[in-house]
């Protein structure tokens, strides 16, 4: 690495907090090694607060895209000079894309890998779902739902406005009628893998597909618990894995 130029080495890189476990940096640095891109590197940028995103900014002279996870998705648009029109729709930005001026743009690839992820596992039933979270992952799934014509529900510790309930309000009726749950909550990531989104599980059917966007571990307890009860399940990692792709495609254009 070290014979290449200031110009042909490209660093990319994943923001975020408590990052260690992260599985971006080992796909991106297998990407690059498999398609034999030794002048590609691929970095953890572990920041305890988004005020701090531009050292990282400025400490990177060969910085060509991040990806941006918990908590920041939404604090990191004010550091940002230009916006995808989704991206802004949203609210929230996962991807940027370090411009040949230095600019920085934001975009959001949930939005297509998380679609792309439950299309297949939708039946005609489903037509109402409850969003677990309301941080920055939370904004593209409602977004997607918005787009398949699925009304939405946001479940938080309170209720935050009239589309939103607290977990307390879940009820035997509205879990009855919400037959898609999405958790877009970081409960029961790796390493603390024992917790979980207090949902009353009892009222979980076979008519229900609940979706975790955790991918480690591969099975959360929210997941199992879903499973136990008959539910159609699944974990985020086709989800990160089809965004990431996505991200890739935009650095790359």
């Amino acid at each position: 690495m070290n014979s290449k130029t200031q110009t042909d080495f490209f660093v990319y890189g994943l923001v975020g907090k408590n990052i260690g476990y992260s599985f971006s940096k080992n796909y991106f640095t297998n990407k690059f090694s498999k398609l034999g891109y030794s002048n590609r590197e691929y970095k953890n940028f572990d920041i305890s607060s988004i005020e701090e995103f531009n050292s990282i900014i400025k400490g990177q002279k060969q910085l060509a895209g991040l990806n941006v996870t918990i908590p920041y998705k939404e604090a990191v648009i004010p550091y940002l000079n230009k916006l995808d029109p989704q991206a802004r729709d949203i609210g929230a930005v996962n991807t940027i894309k370090v411009l040949s001026d230095g600019q920085l743009s934001g975009f959001n690839t949930d939005v297509y890998g998380f679609e792309k992820s439950i299309q297949a596992l939708l039946a005609a039933f489903h037509k109402k779902a409850l969003i677990l979270g309301t941080g920055g992952a939370s904004k593209a799934v409602a977004y997607v739902l918005n787009k398949l014509n699925i009304e939405f529900l946001f479940v938080s510790r309170t209720s935050e406005n009239k589309n939103s309930i607290s977990y307390p309000e879940l009820t035997k009726n509205i879990m009855e009628e919400f037959q898609i749950v999405i958790n877009c909550t970081p409960l029961g990531t790796y390493p603390q893998t024992e917790e979980y989104p207090p949902i009353p599980f009892e009222y979980i059917t076979n008519r229900h597909l609940c979706y975790d966007l955790i991918y480690n571990p591969t099975e959360t307890i929210f997941l199992k618990k879903s499973r136990l009860q008959g539910a159609i399940t699944k974990n985020g990692l086709e989800m990160l894995e089809l965004q990431a792709e996505k991200a890739w495609e935009i650095w790359n254009d």
